[in-house]
């Protein structure tokens, strides 16, 4: 067993929460997609075309087969891919790439502003963690101007396939970080991922507009731009130097 899965045990054991003290160092984890950018309202509706026309190509099967398919597997497995993999040994990379091809995504990235200045302002290191290709996710990043924000990029090929919610996934970015879960903060849209998160002992926030709760989210903010307003509760140390800059600072 890895020292890092044996150090997740020690801590389920004790019960306790890391204090403050040794809680500043910690490392976020962010999901991109209606995340860090609306995904859902012109690049969700492209990919799901061109995700039905795959299956439809690929498996024979009318329209409306093609879509419910696609539905149910995200359903049930947290992303298509992974039940087309498990159950038609469809190509993982052919799928991607056929399925996250644009004719124009800088004009379908939407972004708030002042994200950049956002991420600049939270203490510690950031890594994507997303289920989307790499050449996707780089150019969303590009797009957006924070690229260089982030220290790593762990997108669905580096994680061999296994895309959020599934635990090997989280394991393999963990791994080769050499994190220990209850020191990575998980900022998601998606609560389904943020389950899986939490059974590992991470920080967790939601990133959604509603005002109703979950279980599983230590905290839900209506946009990702509020985080630095959440530090304290997050277990972050902060300075009334820092909170001056976080609220003065506009992007």
């Amino acid at each position: 067993m890895s020292a890092v899965r044996g150090k997740v045990r020690r801590a389920r054991i004790s019960g306790a929460r890391l204090p403050a003290s040794r809680t500043a160092a910690r490392t976020w984890l962010f999901d991109l997609d209606d995340t860090l950018h609306d995904a859902s309202a012109r690049i969700f509706p492209h990919i799901g075309r061109l995700m039905r026309d795959y299956i439809q190509r690929h498996l024979n099967l009318d329209e409306a087969q093609a879509t419910a398919l696609r539905q149910h597997y995200w359903k049930r497995y947290g992303a298509t891919l992974s039940g087309l993999m498990r159950h038609h040994d469809i190509d993982p990379e052919d799928f991607l790439r056929q399925t996250h091809q644009f004719h124009d995504l800088a004009g379908m990235v939407v972004v708030e502003r002042g994200l950049k200045a956002m991420l600049r302002r939270l203490p510690g290191r950031k890594i994507l963690f997303s289920n989307a290709p790499l050449h996707y996710a780089r150019a969303v990043l590009a797009i957006a101007g924070i690229g260089r924000a982030f220290d790593a990029i762990y997108s669905v090929e580096r994680l061999r396939f296994r895309p959020k919610p599934a635990a090997q996934g989280f394991w393999r970015l963990l791994r080769a970080e050499r994190l220990a879960p209850e020191t990575c903060v998980m900022v998601e849209d998606s609560l389904r991922n943020l389950r899986a998160a939490k059974r590992l002992g991470m920080t967790t926030v939601w990133v959604d507009p509603g005002t109703r709760g979950a279980p599983c989210a230590d905290v839900r903010i209506a946009s990702v731009l509020d985080l630095p307003r959440r530090l304290r509760q997050l277990g972050f140390i902060t300075t009334k130097t820092s909170l001056g800059a976080q609220h003065g600072q506009t992007g």
